[in-house]
């Protein structure tokens, strides 16, 4: 699923091969795209950049226009060259943005917004994020502040919400928690400051980790990669997520897992290494 570690390799790998062309084709299935669109076509504009913020991806054409999408859970950027074949069906295409040398195709994206940078300025989502994690002048202090200001129900909530750090997903959530001791149903108030700093620290040090490696050539969101344990095995990727019953890594019990929320998600973790009242 995409995190923040996922979308800066996206944006990243879209700026590589975009930024500086010019857009030869756009297609949309979006209406409310396709409106734009139609009033002041893309066609013509150059792609001057593309970014990540968090979760989000922006992608800035010439003529004051951003392209905004979100991937959610299923959504993901291709990168193609001209004439090659999809590895997506057609009708799951949303968003079609074509240079002369690439087709950079948006499968399944279920937000997708054009935005001036006055509108942008507004967003109400963009403008509430926190801290980026890969942000290169992240904000260490103002994310364990907003972290310990949280009114999450737990502290594994607490790491979902993108208003405190932004790039933190469901995968990170469980792995942060695990090397940090911390069991994911501790209140964010039961946490000593020294507790939150290291969550902060590990948050960071995972994403902006995973952020850096190599993407596939033709897809800009390559999840295939994630690693927390430093292992290279490609069954030992990762400590607690996606391991319920298994035994844990280094004390052996058998992982756990609760679905939560209207997603099921599934928080991961260890009863012995994560026990619900630890000391620091």
């Amino acid at each position: 699923m995409p995190e923040g570690d996922t979308i800066h390799r996206a944006a990243r790998t879209l700026h590589m091969a975009l930024a500086g062309c010019t857009i030869t084709r756009f297609e949309t299935a979006l209406p409310a795209l396709a409106r734009i669109d139609f009033d002041t076509p893309l066609r013509g504009r150059a792609v001057q950049s593309v970014e990540s913020r968090g979760k989000w991806c922006l992608m800035r054409f010439s003529g004051d226009l951003v392209l905004v999408t979100h991937m959610r859970m299923h959504g993901s950027w291709h990168l193609y060259r001209p004439g090659a074949p999809w590895r997506q069906a057609r009708p799951d295409m949303r968003v079609l943005i074509a240079t002369p040398d690439y087709e950079a195709v948006a499968f399944n994206v279920p937000v997708a917004e054009f935005h001036t940078e006055r509108s942008l300025g507004r967003h109400p989502v963009l403008k509430a994020l926190g801290p980026d994690l890969i942000a290169s002048q992240f904000d260490q202090g103002a994310a364990v502040q907003k972290l310990r200001a949280s009114a999450a129900p737990d502290i594994a909530w607490a790491l979902l919400d993108q208003r405190v750090m932004a790039g933190v997903g469901n995968v990170f959530k469980s792995e942060i928690l695990f090397l940090c001791a911390i069991n994911p149903f501790a209140a964010v108030s039961s946490l000593t400051g020294a507790q939150l700093e290291r969550l902060v620290t590990t948050a960071r040090k995972l994403v902006a980790l995973n952020a850096r490696l190599p993407t596939q050539p033709h897809d800009a969101f390559y999840p295939g990669s994630r690693r927390t344990t430093g292992m290279m095995s490609p069954r030992a990727r990762l400590w607690v997520y996606d391991r319920a019953g298994k035994p844990c890594r280094r004390c052996g019990t058998p992982i756990r897992v609760v679905r939560q929320g209207l997603d099921a998600r599934g928080t991961y973790w260890c009863p012995s290494c994560q026990p619900l009242a630890i000391c620091d």
